[in-house]
Order: C-alpha cells, then sequence, then structure tokens
C-alpha cells in the first residue's frame, strides 16, 4: 500500500468535452475578470461583495448535494465554520480539517460543498469546513492562527491526532501546509495526512513562467500582484509564508493534485521535490488539462469526479500504513 502514497501519478484519458467546455468558459470570463479586479484593496472588496452575493457553483444548489448530505453551523472562537457530512454511517471519531481557496480574500465553506460534501463520503468521516479570516482585513498570521486553533479544538474534543486529516485547496492548500510546518515547530501532535488541491506555495517574488498562458483560470501577474499584498512587511521566503521554503522533515504523508496546465503547477512540485528528500512520502498527482481546483466541478466534469476516487485510495492507503508506522 505504500505505493499508493510516494507516487507519481498522470492519469491518461481523453478530456471530456465538459472538462474542454468548462477550460473556455473560465478563459473567457474569470481570467479577463481577475485582471480588472485585482488592482487594489478596493477592488478586493468589490470581488468579496460579488462572491458573497452571487458566487454560486453549480454544486452549491440545494438539488445537488446528496439526500443524505447534512451541514450543521459551528462557531469556533475567532471565527466560524461547518460540520459536512456527505452520508450517514460515518465513523464519527475521525474528521477532515477543510480550509477552502479563494486567495485569501473570496469564498468560504459555502462555495466548497461540492468538494466537502465528497470529501466526506470518500474519507468516511465528516468534514469541518473552516470559515477563517482573510484579507485584506486580516492577515496571513489571522489565518493560520484560525487553523491552528480549530485543530487544537479538534484534539480538546477528543479526536486523536491519528484520526485527522488537514486538507485544503490553492490558498487553503497553502494554509495547510503552513498549518503543518506551524504543528510541527511548536511540537504538537500531528494529523494522519494531508491533501492539497492546487496548492499556492510561493509567495515570494518569483517569476510565473512556465504555463503563464497555458493556465485557462489563473493569471500570473495578477497572483503575483495577491502575493505582494498578503507580504508586505514580512519575508517572503519564510516557510510559513511560503512553504515551498519549507524543512518537512517529520511531516505526515503528503497527497498534492494539480491540472499539467495550471501557473500553479511548478512551485507545487517544488514542495513534492522538497518534502520527498526530506523523507516524506508525497502522492503527487498531475491531471491533463485540468484547470485551477477542478475537483470543484464535479457536479459536471467527469474527471473531477474521478479524483475522489484517488483520493479515496491515498486514505486508505495511509490507514493502512497506520499499524506499520506506529510499530516501527
Amino acid at each position: 500500500m505504500h505505493d499508493e502514497i510516494n507516487v507519481d501519478v498522470h492519469p491518461t484519458y481523453p478530456i471530456s468535452w465538459q472538462a474542454a467546455a468548462c477550460n473556455g468558459l473560465l478563459r473567457g470570463t474569470m481570467k479577463p475578470i481577475s485582471t480588472v479586479l485585482l488592482r487594489n484593496t478596493a477592488s478586493l472588496m468589490v470581488a468579496q461583495r460579488l462572491i458573497a452575493l452571487g458566487g454560486r457553483v453549480p454544486g452549491l444548489l440545494p438539488g445537488m448535494m446528496p439526500p443524505k448530505a447534512t451541514i450543521v453551523a459551528e462557531e469556533l472562537g475567532s471565527c466560524s465554520g461547518e460540520w459536512v457530512r456527505g452520508d450517514e454511517g460515518l465513523d464519527e471519531g475521525k474528521v477532515v480539517l477543510y480550509l477552502h481557496g479563494g486567495g485569501y480574500f473570496v469564498c468560504s465553506p459555502v462555495t466548497h460543498r461540492p468538494i466537502t460534501w465528497r470529501l466526506s463520503v470518500v474519507t468516511g468521516r465528516p468534514v469541518l469546513a473552516l470559515d477563517y479570516r482573510q484579507g485584506p482585513v486580516n492577515t496571513l498570521a489571522d489565518s493560520l492562527e484560525d487553523s491552528l486553533a480549530a485543530y487544537a479544538g479538534l484534539l480538546d474534543r477528543g479526536f486523536k491526532p491519528e484520526g485527522i486529516i488537514l486538507a485544503g485547496d490553492s490558498a487553503g492548500g497553502h494554509l495547510t501546509l503552513a498549518t503543518l510546518l506551524a504543528l510541527r515547530d511548536r511540537g504538537l501532535p500531528m494529523p494522519s495526512a494531508a491533501i492539497c488541491l492546487s496548492p499556492w506555495t510561493d509567495l515570494s517574488d518569483v517569476q510565473r513562467s512556465a504555463n503563464r498562458w497555458a493556465d485557462p483560470m489563473l493569471s500570473a501577474g495578477r497572483v503575483d500582484w495577491l502575493a505582494r499584498q498578503w507580504t508586505a512587511g514580512l519575508d517572503p521566503t519564510d516557510p510559513l509564508v511560503s512553504p515551498v521554503f519549507g524543512d518537512y522533515t517529520d511531516i505526515p504523508p503528503l497527497m498534492i493534485v494539480t491540472g499539467s496546465t495550471e501557473v500553479l503547477r511548478e512551485e507545487a512540485h517544488r514542495v513534492v521535490l522538497r518534502a520527498r528528500s526530506d523523507g516524506v512520502p508525497v502522492r503527487y498527482e498531475e491531471w491533463t488539462r485540468m484547470p485551477h481546483v477542478f475537483a470543484i466541478l464535479a457536479d459536471i466534469v467527469p474527471e473531477a469526479r474521478l479524483v475522489f476516487r484517488h483520493i479515496r485510495t491515498f486514505v486508505d492507503a495511509v490507514e493502512a500504513r497506520e499499524p506499520d508506522a506506529a510499530a516501527a
């Protein structure tokens, strides 16, 4: 089963017409819109309001969630969240702590339900989706504080570290990696594994050349601009700011998923190489021509549904590995 953890996976398939259509739609809408909106703090606030008012993707419509799925609101100190259960008969002694993406300024647990209810189903456990504080009012440190507090809260409620999985996408993938590094540095017990979907890992002044024109959704220039906003006054090479520079010694197994044409692909792969060099088993999956965080499109894109089966394979392998790891 270890081969299912420490492995590179490049799924081969004829790209579906749904994925091709989504790529075209994203290239004609999201990419130019972000180029216009991501220019100053005022525009960030406008984007936040637009997402809050009308940013409902197809998977959020009531009929798109399975009948047995449930959502329960949760208050978590400085922030809130929601418990997502995708089915009945889950293992309530285990949990996924999910950190949504959105560039640290948009989206919420609600926008990411197409991911969280499916994660609940394939992992066989409830998902706690965290509504952590975001910019421009709050800082990266505030977001990290919320994530660490939520994790500590799960431990206080009796969840064992080996029963917890961290997961996140995009900026939430960044926060997932920063949380792991912070937990390790503080000597706190580690979760059993972490899953990062299209993680944003480098907020330094790196020049993103790979896939600069191929990415159908993200503008490299706007990603660079956002990075400068969130790192003002910080050391951008600090691993908690740019996890690509982290030391991953003693970090639990990772699963990192990207699309082959993503502008963030290269920095995600750099984390894979760095973590493996530090002795961490990593399942790295690169999906042909899939857009940024394509798992959120699972209601309409077949490949996005398939990736959850791969997540199940990873989680099953981690759970099968645990007795051997404990014996070692």
